[in-house]
């Protein structure tokens, strides 16, 4: 098992204003249903094969946490890249 966190400062105030732009560019980074993704209240859940993650907004920060088991721990430079796009992108 591999962890990553991931911590994107941004001057938005909370999820309602990230939501929508958080959800279009993990679509963009992840395509054809690779990640999928389920909002519980303003915690994004994610998961994929050997993986499970959330992306939530604390203290003017996104922060993504998640664990990694195989096949996703073998993967793991490239799927922080794309959660990390992401979140930058979302950030902005």
């Amino acid at each position: 098992m591999s962890d990553l966190t991931l911590e994107i400062p941004t001057t938005k105030t909370g999820m309602e204003e990230i939501r929508a732009v958080l959800d279009a560019a993990l679509a963009k980074e992840f395509p054809g249903g690779m990640l999928r993704r389920n909002w519980a209240g303003e915690t994004l859940e994610l998961s994929g094969p050997g993986a499970k993650g959330t992306i939530t907004f604390e203290d003017g920060k996104l922060v993504g946490r998640a664990s990694l088991g195989p096949p996703a721990s073998m993967m793991r430079g490239m799927i922080e890249q794309k959660i990390g796009t992401a979140m930058r992108t979302a950030a902005a």
